[in-house]
């Protein structure tokens, strides 16, 4: 199925903006730990809607409109994701982890991301 221009924009920025919460501590102490609003948002939900919006995203990227060198932080940035979310993220509770060297360099990867994508 063929998605229209608007949509793939839709879905991309959908996508992007997952950065924007694995990116800010600040944020996975208020709604992760703290599970203060107004959002409801906790680790296990943002790596499933990563990779549920990611994966399709990354397996065509040139059509929506990713250059290579975006796809090549990508793909790096979903692999040290996935590597964490399979091992430290799944052994532990975010208040565990989130100020750790490990989830420290997945946030300064996402933060990257970001600026690739002049987002915020």
């Amino acid at each position: 199925m063929q998605l229209s221009e608007e949509i793939k924009k839709q879905i991309l920025d959908e996508f992007i903006n997952k950065f924007v919460r694995i990116s800010d501590q600040k944020y996975q102490e208020r709604v992760w730990i703290r599970g203060e609003g107004p959002e409801c948002d906790d680790f296990d939900e943002t790596v499933c809607q990563f990779f549920d919006v990611g994966d399709p995203v990354l397996e065509d990227y040139e059509n929506f409109g990713i250059t290579d060198s975006q796809y090549q932080l990508l793909t790096k940035f979903r692999n040290e994701f996935r590597a964490f979310s399979r091992g430290t993220g799944r052994n532990y509770q975010p208040e565990e982890f989130i100020f750790g060297p490990e989830w420290g360099k997945i946030v300064e990867m996402a933060k990257v991301i970001l600026k690739a994508f002049n987002h915020g």
